[in-house]
């Protein structure tokens, strides 16, 4: 875990200091802002706590996230000394037990925290919640994802290569974080669906994999739009898992138009996704169509499983299916986020910002 510097900030200690944080293993492999001891402080002061408050332990090594730790992270990423609120509650919810940042850290999955900003604080902060959604652009968005990234790393020990064994990865494990579109949403957003109050603003945190673009320029009803994205989410995993735990489908506005002027409601979407999303015993076999299937332990129960119709779902509920609008107003695209649900897998937590006026 980096210490606060007094280093002077000349252009010669700084780029020193960069390559110091570098050699120590506590960045991500880019550049990263000295955590000085008055850039420290003027984050610690921002977020209205004192320096030693100890907000969680993160998993798996259970560091102690203190506010100045988090602080000095913060500032390593590129902060804003008003974004420590944010990330402070971004560490409360990867911390949460039901998050499982502990099995997340380790796992070969390539999942990583996504992490979600609604209410007012999105239009205070500048967090991007329209066109270019998940791409660069936005220091809010980059550097408050950053941040809870390296304190998953030098806090929690998620070492990639060490700890962290994902076989793959994927960008998000540099930043991944985002604003739903609430202006643009013809439902409840996430957090009022959650039971927050429209004048709190929260952070989700969900182990997300890469996002699943799905394009669907011709549907202009619910029921046709669904379709298409139902083929999409067959594949998550594979086209024979079933038993997965949450999911987010994130859709644009212009479809989540479409599907809300039919009259759906988030409800009707998860219903109609969750029954199409079923398959017979027969249809899935391993070996059969592919290698994956049902568990052996599972089938044994089954007396004639290659011609057995019971429908088994891909999700354990259709509460697993986890609903937001975000991205631009122009373009009918919309995207599937596959969670991470081995063993049990981890859950969406929200949580309440702590703002200091």
């Amino acid at each position: 875990m980096p210490r606060t510097t007094k280093r002077s900030n000349g252009p010669d200690s700084q780029a020193d200091a960069i390559e110091d944080l570098y050699a120590r293993g506590v960045t991500d492999g880019l550049p990263v802002v000295p955590p000085t001891l008055t850039r420290v402080e003027r984050a610690v002061k921002a977020s209205g706590r004192q320096p030693d408050d100890l907000i969680a332990l993160v998993p798996p090594n259970y560091g102690r996230a203190t506010v100045e730790k988090i602080a000095v992270n913060a500032v390593m990423a590129g902060c804003r000394p008003e974004y420590l609120p944010v990330v402070i509650a971004g560490v409360e919810a990867m911390c949460d037990e039901a998050f499982d940042l502990h099995g997340l850290g380790g796992t070969t999955n390539s999942a990583s925290p996504l992490f979600i900003i609604n209410g007012p604080i999105r239009k205070r902060l500048d967090v991007n919640c329209g066109a270019g959604v998940f791409g660069p652009g936005w220091r809010a968005n980059a550097t408050i994802g950053r941040a809870l990234r390296l304190i998953a790393v030098n806090l929690g020990g998620a070492r990639p290569g060490i700890i962290s064994m994902s076989t793959l990865g994927h960008p998000g494990r540099y930043t991944y974080c985002i604003g739903e579109n609430e202006e643009e949403n013809p439902w409840e957003p996430l957090h009022i669906e959650h039971g927050f109050p429209p004048s709190e603003s929260t952070v989700a945190a969900f182990a997300g994999e890469p996002a699943l673009e799905i394009y669907d320029h011709r549907s202009r009803a619910a029921k046709d739009l669904l379709a298409t994205i139902a083929r999409s989410v067959e594949v998550i995993w594979h086209h024979k898992a079933t038993a997965l735990g949450d999911t987010l489908i994130v859709l644009s506005p212009e479809h989540a138009r479409t599907i809300a002027g039919d009259g759906w409601s988030k409800a009707d979407i998860r219903r109609f996704l969750w029954e199409r999303l079923r398959k017979p015993v027969k249809d899935l076999l391993p070996g059969r169509d592919g290698g994956e299937g049902l568990p052996e332990h599972v089938l044994a129960k089954i007396p004639s499983p290659e011609t057995d119709e019971t429908l088994i779902p891909k999700f354990r509920a259709p509460e697993h299916l986890k609903i937001l609008v975000a991205g631009g107003t122009a373009g009918r695209f919309s995207a599937v986020i596959p969670g991470w649900t081995f063993p049990n897998g981890s859950n969406l937590v929200i949580k309440k910002i702590q703002m200091h006026e």
